[in-house]
């Protein structure tokens, strides 16, 4: 049964770095990751032991996340596609995890910003023939996949999340 459950919280990460990948070469995150997580957050959620109060308690962070998220997308400030990760990711992460997750993809999201606009300054005119998308990523006033940064925030607090700990005490 832990092999199962172990398989199930691997979902979360492996498609937050799915979100990720696809956000830096495409630009978009697909509705069919958020789903995939809204989804699989219930058995898992109850495979590790939280109780109803608890999972009623995810849902409110991830409601609460989504409207915010909404918000900052009505005002351009990030893609809809990074709002339903956001919330998502809050889903899984609870009212404990989800302050270091926001910190996290904020640092991480900081970090990588900087980063790639001194790639797009320093680096992409030497570039030469590079693939569509890195190109596309190159573009000196594109936008940044900051599907990036929530997949790292993500990845960062999760292990330290209550449904980690919880399956880290039934081993």
């Amino acid at each position: 049964m832990n092999d199962l459950i172990l398989i199930l919280l691997g979902l979360f990460p492996v498609l937050a770095i799915v979100a990720g990948l696809h956000d830096l070469a495409t630009m978009k995150i697909p509705n069919w990751i958020s789903l995939l997580l809204i989804v699989g957050f219930f058995p898992v959620a109850l495979m590790v032991g939280l109780s109803l109060p608890t999972v009623a308690l995810h849902v409110a962070v991830g409601l609460l996340a989504l409207v915010i998220g909404a918000g900052m997308f009505a005002l351009n400030w990030i893609g809809g596609g990074d709002a339903k990760l956001i919330a998502a990711a809050c889903l899984w992460l609870g009212v404990g995890g989800s302050g270091a997750f926001l910190l996290y993809t904020g640092v991480c999201g900081g970090g990588f910003c900087l980063l790639l606009l001194m790639a797009r300054k320093h680096v992409a005119p030497v570039m030469g023939a590079a693939p569509g998308w890195v190109a596309h990523l190159m573009q000196p006033k594109g936008d940044i996949p900051y599907g990036v940064a929530i997949a790292a925030g993500a990845l960062l607090a999760f292990p330290a999340s209550e449904m980690m700990t919880r399956f880290s005490a039934g081993l």
